[in-house]
C-alpha cells in the first residue's frame, strides 16, 4: 500500500510528514533534519510501503559499488532507526537476506 504523497515533495504517514524540499521530517510540529542520504533513502522506502528494496536497490542513492554499498545501506538505515525510533507511524523492516522496506503501522493505515 502506498504512502500518501501530498506533492511531489512531501510524504505524509499518519501525523509525519517527510520533506524532500528541506530533508526534514517533521512530526506534531517537531522538524528533524536529516543528512542528505539518509532522507532520500527514507523517502524511497516510505514511498512504497511494503515494497522489498534489495540492498543493491538500496545502495543506489549513493550510486556506488555493490560491495561497498551493502555496508553503506546497512549502516544509514541502522542511524534512520535510532533517529526515528520514536515515531509510531511506520518502521523499516530487514528482510533477510534482500532488503528492507517501509511498513505502515495497523493503527495508522486507512
Amino acid at each position: 500500500r502506498r504512502a500518501h504523497i501530498a506533492s511531489e515533495h512531501r510524504i505524509v504517514v499518519g501525523r509525519t510528514v517527510l520533506d524532500s524540499g528541506t530533508y526534514t521530517v517533521t512530526r506534531e510540529g517537531a522538524a528533524m533534519e536529516l543528512p542528505k542520504k539518509e532522507f532520500e533513502l527514507l523517502y524511497k522506502l516510505l514511498s512504497y510501503p511494503g515494497q522489498i528494496f534489495t540492498e543493491p536497490a538500496a545502495g543506489r542513492v549513493w550510486a556506488m559499488t555493490r560491495e561497498s554499498g551493502e555496508d553503506t545501506v546497512k549502516t544509514h538505515i541502522s542511524r534512520l532507526r535510532n533517529k526515528l525510533r520514536d515515531i509510531p507511524e511506520f518502521r523499516i523492516v530487514t528482510i533477510k537476506g534482500l532488503g528492507y522496506k517501509a511498513e505502515i503501522t495497523k493503527e495508522e493505515q486507512p
